[in-house]
């Protein structure tokens, strides 16, 4: 008589089912793959948008200090008229005086060079407002679009210098006030609305005959100066109290195109003038007499005093 196996019982079932070995568990990266992938995309996200933000902030020039021409303008006297003479034995009439002849707007500043430079770069100017000195050189980057620049509108001397460089015109204001909260004149709405209109009165350029348009006028905000306005071309800077359209257009006429080392046009004259301003800052020659009543002073604010002008011609250098 055989005796029937034995079925395993269930206690021996499962212990032999303990017995197996554990099925390996994935390895980490494996298992958080997806979420891994995720994290690293938002940290290079956030990496690529600090570094966004850090060079978006950062200034793009600096200043080594304001240009204040007070202290020592650069001014040459008005033409005196001879003293008059005896007349003469046969009883003429003494001979009559020469007319005397203002100088010119404006005080010159020293120049600042003209290289380019790569745009992003932050460029150290010797005085602000810059009327020469280095600047960015590319499309939308310098030269920049001419026209008005409101108070939160990005307008950077690195690149309206170069706007200089090429002749052309530049109206500065200043929003900040010493000594108050308060918005400046000129970035109030109805100082605004007053800059604005201004361009389409802008008169062309006095040598070249260029209308406003492209590249002239810019008409932009700038704290880093001593005054309420500053009208600038190269080289030469018409500080202003008040915005002074009269003085303002007159000071293009008399200097604008005169001193850019990239003229845009031809001599007007067989005689080109220097390449720069020269600046004088002794008040007067040595034994001159002082200047007649009404002309300007070496001592007078900076918004109406005149400044030094070249002995040479005032045609523009060829470039």
């Amino acid at each position: 008589m055989t005796t029937p196996p034995r079925r395993p019982s269930s206690g021996s079932r499962a212990t032999r089912r303990s017995r197996r070995p554990a099925p390996a568990s994935a390895p980490f990266l494996e298992r958080n793959r997806s979420r891994l992938t995720w994290l690293a995309g938002l940290l290079g996200f956030f990496v690529l948008a600090t570094a966004f933000f850090l060079n978006a902030s950062r200034p793009t020039y600096a200043c080594a200090e304001q240009f204040n021409p007070t202290a020592a303008p650069s001014f040459v006297p008005p033409t005196q008229a001879p003293s008059t003479a005896s007349p003469a034995a046969s009883g003429s009439p003494p001979p009559t005086s020469p007319p005397v002849t203002a100088p010119p707007p404006g005080f010159v500043q020293m120049d600042g060079g003209a290289s380019h430079k790569d745009a992003g770069s932050t460029i150290r100017y010797a005085s602000c407002p810059p009327a020469s000195g280095p600047h960015y050189f590319g499309t939308n980057v310098g030269p920049i679009r001419a026209g008005f620049y409101g108070l939160n509108d990005q307008a950077s001397p690195t690149g309206w210098v170069h706007n200089l460089e090429h002749g052309y015109t530049v109206l500065l204001y200043r929003c900040t006030t010493p000594g108050s909260d308060q918005l400046a004149e000129a970035c109030t709405d109805a100082g605004q609305a007053a800059l604005r209109d201004m361009v389409a009165r802008w008169p062309n350029t006095p040598y070249c005959n260029t209308p406003p348009g492209t590249f002239n006028p810019v008409i932009a905000r700038f704290d880093d100066m001593a005054w309420p306005y500053a009208v600038l071309v190269w080289g030469v800077i018409l500080p202003l109290q008040t915005l002074d359209e009269a003085a303002i257009f007159d000071f293009q006429a008399q200097r604008g195109e005169r001193f850019n080392p990239e003229a845009l046009c031809a001599d007007p004259t067989p005689t080109p003038g220097p390449a720069a301003p020269t600046p004088i800052v002794s008040p007067a020659p040595s034994g001159a007499s002082p200047a007649p009543s009404g002309a300007a002073s070496p001592d007078a604010s900076p918004a109406t005093s005149p400044a030094a002008s070249p002995a040479a011609s005032t045609a523009p250098a060829s470039s």
